[in-house]
Order: structure tokens, then C-alpha cells, then sequence
């Protein structure tokens, strides 16, 4: 088991706006789910969460935009804020997650002072047009070769629990490891009653053995981080992630549901005699 435990936050700086018809995912104006909508959050606020993330131990802090890909205005709103970010918390890791991306417009990100791009796989290729239909599989893997060719930290993980099959879920790691990513987020599949998708159907049992299967099959990734869906899928258990494998979560709310009190994430580690990382 890895004593350092990295912790990061996401901050949701654009919310509910996206045309995509991903069956997993809430912020779709497609299926009207009841979540807060906003285009821009004020940078003050954004300041204002990073510096409370850093307070609470995270060093990731990851600037989420709801849409299919990078804007041009998306790009210069994700490059103000990180400006302003590197002189009020010069301590965070930035992270963008800003959906697909040129490899122009990721170098511009890293220009700005963002070290890492987080773009997930979801599922396997295979499996992927049964969950999204209005953009392809293929354009989620060429953005993460942009991120490796513009020289940034990747984060890519995908999704459990939308009704793949375990040979999805392997084919999806392989995937990944041919990406080799620094970090692989392991979300699992947080039921909106406005989203088509039925309920995740996996046990807490089954939910700990992807991953260790993860872990196993990405062992050169720095972090296997257990990200959404994290408090519904193990519940009073989540203390067993770090015995499977990983050695990083996210602490806080997430995009559009809420976590758990941070205190109780850092009571948990102290319990495990884990350390909140101070370094990258």
C-alpha cells in the first residue's frame, strides 16, 4: 500500500451547457436534469475554492468546462484563470479538463501554466457508441496523444458501471495503457433519475476488484485515483480502496454531486496511517 495518499480538487468553472448526448452525464442539455447551470463562474470564486482545496491538503486542482471540446473562448477563459491561479496558489498542481483538444490549443493551455490535461477514455471503443452517439471514441484517444505530444501530464481514466461487459472494461485499460498516463481517474457511474442509463448494477466487492484490475494493468501509472461516484459505490468501505491499489482521490464535490466533508476523507487516512502527499 503507497503511505502518500495525492489529493485533488475539481472546481466546475462552466456547468450544464454541453449539446453532447453522453447517456452518463448530467450536465447534457438533453435530458433537462435538475442541476445548477452557468456559464462562467466568477474568478473570484474559483480564487476562493482553490485556496480552500490547498488549505485542506490537495495539490490537483482541476478547472472542469462542460462541453464537447475546447472554444476559442473556452481556451482564453481557461487561460485567465490560470494566470490568476499561479500567483494566488502557486503551490497547486493546474489541471484543465476541457473535453477534446488541438494540439495547438493544448499548447497554448501549457503556455498559460497548466501542467496537466485530464480527458477520459469512459469505456472501450467497442462499447462506446451505446453511450455517446454525437462524437467518436477515436477523437477522445487523439486528444490524449495531443496531451503526450505537447509534453503535459495526461490523466485518463474512464467509467464503471454503465452495463459494459468486463472484456469493455479490460479492452478500456488496455487502451489506456497504450497512453501510458501519469494518472488514471477510476469513476463509477453516479445514477441521475433524468439520465436513460439504469443504475449502476456493480457490488462494492466487484467496484474493489477493478481497482486492483486497474492497478494491475496500468502499474507504471504514478496514481490510480477513485474519483466520482466514490461515497455511493463503497459507502462505509471506502477505507478498502487503498489495500486494491489506489493511492489518490478527490476530495470535495464533484461536478454537479456532492462528496463527503473533506474532514471525514482526512480523519480516514489518519485512521490507515496514510499521509497526505505535500509534492507532486
Amino acid at each position: 500500500m503507497d503511505k502518500k495518499i495525492f489529493l485533488c480538487s475539481i472546481c466546475n468553472i462552466n456547468s450544464g451547457t454541453c449539446n453532447e448526448d453522453c447517456k452518463f452525464c448530467s450536465q447534457s442539455v438533453r435530458y433537462k436534469a435538475d442541476i445548477e447551470r452557468f456559464k462562467q463562474k466568477p474568478i473570484d470564486k474559483i480564487i476562493s475554492e482553490a485556496k480552500m482545496a490547498r488549505k485542506t491538503g490537495a495539490l490537483g486542482f482541476c478547472l472542469v468546462t462542460s462541453d464537447k471540446g475546447l472554444t476559442e473562448k473556452t481556451l482564453s477563459f481557461v487561460c485567465d484563470v490560470a494566470k490568476v491561479l499561479q500567483k494566488e496558489t502557486p503551490e497547486l498542481r493546474l489541471i484543465a479538463c476541457n473535453g477534446t483538444a488541438s494540439l495547438e490549443q493544448l499548447l497554448t493551455l501549457k503556455e498559460a501554466g497548466v501542467k496537466a490535461y485530464n480527458h477520459n477514455l469512459e469505456t472501450s471503443k467497442e462499447f462506446y457508441h451505446n453511450i455517446c452517439t454525437t462524437h467518436s471514441w477515436d477523437e477522445r484517444y487523439e486528444t490524449c496523444q495531443n496531451v503526450n505530444k505537447a509534453g503535459m501530464v495526461l490523466i485518463s481514466g474512464g467509467i464503471f458501471g454503465l452495463g459494459e461487459t468486463q472484456e469493455d472494461r479490460v479492452s478500456m485499460l488496455n487502451s489506456l495503457k497504450e497512453l501510458n498516463p501519469t494518472s488514471v481517474p477510476i469513476n463509477f457511474y453516479h445514477h441521475n433519475d433524468a439520465l436513460e442509463l439504469k443504475p449502476n448494477p456493480l457490488t462494492t466487492d466487484e467496484g474493489l476488484e477493478l481497482i486492483k484490475l486497474t492497478r494491475e494493468v496500468l502499474s507504471d501509472a504514478q496514481r490510480i485515483m477513485v474519483a466520482g461516484g466514490r461515497e455511493l459505490m463503497f459507502g462505509d468501505r471506502q477505507n478498502e480502496i487503498f489495500n486494491y491499489g489506489a493511492n489518490s482521490i478527490i476530495v470535495g464535490n464533484y461536478l454537479t454531486t456532492s462528496g463527503r466533508v473533506v474532514s471525514k476523507d482526512l480523519e480516514m487516512l489518519e485512521s490507515l496511517n496514510l499521509e497526505v502527499a505535500k509534492k507532486v
